[in-house]
């Protein structure tokens, strides 16, 4: 695998990975369902799969044998991307709105 096809793919995964745990109501989604997951729980797939992507990142960069040393700013950026990426997880999981609790709030009086 080529250099650019190792960066697309790391990208497709933690961008998969990052939405896991808002589209899932299973503790480390496996376990049993709990409705509504608490946010501890959320957090805690979030962490786990932020280190399985970094995981797959390195064994990609290791088998192109680019493997380079890292300082602690590269990880503070990978967190930040890697919670961005969850981004569009969590406005589906805690921001939409169903039609039922919108026209609760409608003012049609105006």
């Amino acid at each position: 695998m080529e250099q650019s096809a190792s960066v697309w793919t790391v990208l497709l995964v933690a961008l998969v990975a990052a939405n896991l745990p808002y589209l899932s109501s299973r503790i480390l989604l496996v376990g049993p369902r709990r409705e509504p997951k608490a946010a501890g729980w959320t957090l805690l797939e979030l962490f786990l799969l932020s280190l399985l992507t970094l995981a797959i990142g390195f064994l990609l960069e290791y088998r192109l044998g680019q493997r380079a040393p890292q300082g602690w700013e590269f990880y503070a950026a990978a967190l930040a991307l890697f919670i961005t990426l969850g981004f569009p997880g969590f406005v589906w999981r805690y921001l939409r709105r169903s039609r039922t609790r919108v026209r609760e709030f409608d003012d049609d009086d105006s």
